[in-house]
């Protein structure tokens, strides 16, 4: 029996800030003994619970389950450590693997050499048995070995999710340095919006917030566009148990008001992305998007406005950022009356080109941007 079929203990990943919100999100799919961490969660979880967190999870961005951990001073203490999971029962020859690893503070000198070490036992093994070994994958592979060696001490794990949960795939097109998916919907959670009151986003850019605002907005699952699920590699993994979840999430399914989210941008390129990465969403070609200059718009009152200004690697170097957040503030001041304003900030010290106070100011990450999400109640 392997551990997490001892204690039904599992590990969910999540970016830095996002912890708290992550773990708020884990009880409501029904998740227990929820323990919030630095970039991530503990908690337990039966079979049909892990099943769900894994379709609908909108905040995390892997599950981990823990398989094996031991002493691993060495090399070749890891190599021996990781035989003692039976890969040719977890996948098949005509499926692929891929090992992730992080050490700290270890014997071990290399996340790389831990990797290579676990990769060679799982060969080792297959071909022992058949006399070949199945191939590695590193983009989409049907199995991920997660390998974790701290002080020694090494755990393996199985990647629940099959690759990261902020890959929802509905954004195949993209502009330049675009939102991860999950900071999109950890600002709309941050916003205390529930799809009632009308949103906007002025520069949608690819459309990453709007097609989370609709994935919210229509209780549809965020893994709903997703093919295949590390959990189905899982020893005791039941089929029947996943379509039931399946099936009950995709009833709870409903429609979205027309008009209720709408973007624009002034790039024309931008809001055909937009289109097409929300079509892909259930019910999605219904979004309302146009190509339109923020400035020209008449005004957005008593709504909630979302919007990650395009700073930095997003604007030409020759574009004056200040002066253009500057003019932004004023268009929130001047034509948003009853609206609170969420915008994303990849540069801090731009934040106070906007003329507002800000009523909170949460330290959230994008990729490499240590970035600030700032909400403005318009008066």
């Amino acid at each position: 029996m392997y551990l997490y079929q001892q204690h039904r203990r599992f590990f969910a990943q999540t970016a830095s800030g996002l912890e708290e919100s992550a773990g708020e999100e884990l009880k409501r799919l029904g998740a227990k003994r929820v323990q919030p961490g630095k970039r991530g969660i503990i908690f337990s979880a039966d079979p049909e619970v892990l099943c769900r967190v894994n379709y609908r999870a909108r905040l995390i961005s892997r599950v981990l389950a823990p398989m094996v951990e031991f002493h691993a001073p060495t090399p070749e203490a890891l190599y021996l450590g990781a035989k003692k999971v039976d890969w040719t029962r977890i996948m098949t020859l005509d499926q692929t693997f891929a090992i992730f690893a992080n050490v700290h503070r270890s014997q071990i000198s290399h996340s790389k050499y831990a990797s290579l070490k676990v990769k060679d036992c799982v060969a080792d093994m297959f071909r022992k048995r058949y006399g070949k070994r199945p191939n590695v994958d590193a983009q989409d592979p049907d199995l991920s070995i997660g390998v974790h060696v701290l002080e020694d001490h090494a755990t393996i794990f199985i990647d629940c999710s099959g690759g990261s949960l902020h890959r929802r795939g509905y954004r195949t097109e993209a502009v330049e340095a675009p939102m991860q998916e999950t900071l999109a919907a950890a600002i709309l959670d941050f916003a205390v919006w529930d799809g009632k009151r009308p949103l906007y986003d002025p520069m949608c850019g690819s459309g990453t917030i709007l097609a989370e605002a609709w994935l919210k907005a229509g209780n549809i699952p965020a893994g709903c566009l997703r093919k295949k699920w590390g959990f189905e590699r899982l020893p005791d993994h039941d089929k029947r148990t996943w379509i039931k979840v399946k099936l009950e999430e995709d009833n709870a399914i409903r429609s979205v008001r027309g008009g209720q989210i709408r973007g624009s941008d002034i790039d024309p390129v931008a809001v055909e992305m937009t289109r097409r990465n929300v079509a892909r969403i259930p019910t999605g070609d219904e979004l309302r998007v146009k190509k339109m200059d923020y400035r020209d718009i008449d005004a957005i009152e008593n709504s909630v406005i979302v919007c990650n200004p395009p700073y930095g690697v997003r604007m030409q170097p020759e574009a004056d950022m200040k002066a253009f957040m500057r003019e932004f503030g004023d268009f929130l001041k001047q034509r948003c009356k009853g609206s609170d304003a969420y915008i994303y900030v990849g540069d801090q010290e731009l934040a106070g080109e906007l003329g507002l106070k800000p009523a909170f100011r949460k330290p959230l990450r994008n990729g490499g941007l240590d970035g600030r999400l700032l909400k403005f109640e318009l008066y």
